[in-house]
């Protein structure tokens, strides 16, 4: 008799629509993740005041991404930073900025007000902070020397 290997479909995520990409670790960049997220966003009619929550928290992870994550330039030549989001029927919208950079030693640290590790480069070590505030729910996740994952969940109106 033959064996027969059963691959196991990965786990989907079951909401409504969906996007993923992947962009050079450039603060240019910043910019285009704003915009990608607007877009996405906006086939839920949100209020102006949802979106620019949300666009502006995408842009506090992402600035993290790149000045944080990958701040030892010589080392990560080619650092990406990895985008995506999913929204469900109830109107909730997660956004996952995703690095592969030098991770959080600790993570309750480095969501304290004020707290930055690049102070020589006036950093004003709000950026999670600000992020808890516009955010609904907010996930960080970390492995040293892995990448740091964080996940942005807001429920828009409209959807």
């Amino acid at each position: 008799m033959k064996s027969v290997a059963v691959l196991k479909k990965p786990k989907m995520i079951t909401g409504v629509n969906s996007f993923e990409c992947s962009f050079d670790a450039k603060s240019i960049n910043e910019s285009f993740a704003r915009l990608l997220v607007s877009a996405f966003v906006s086939q839920l009619d949100p209020t102006v005041a949802d979106m620019t929550d949300l666009k502006t928290a995408v842009s506090e992870a992402v600035t993290n991404c790149i000045v944080h994550a990958y701040r030892d330039r010589e080392k990560y030549k080619n650092a990406r930073v990895y985008l995506s989001g999913v929204y469900f029927p109830d109107g909730t919208v997660s956004i996952t900025v995703k690095d592969k950079g030098c991770g959080i030693d600790d993570i309750k640290q480095a969501m304290e007000p004020l707290y930055t590790t690049s102070p020589s480069d006036e950093r004003s070590g709000m950026g999670f902070t600000v992020i808890a505030g516009l955010s609904d729910k907010l996930k960080v996740s970390s492995d040293v020397g892995k990448g740091t994952t964080v996940t942005i969940e807001k429920k828009v109106f409209g959807g």
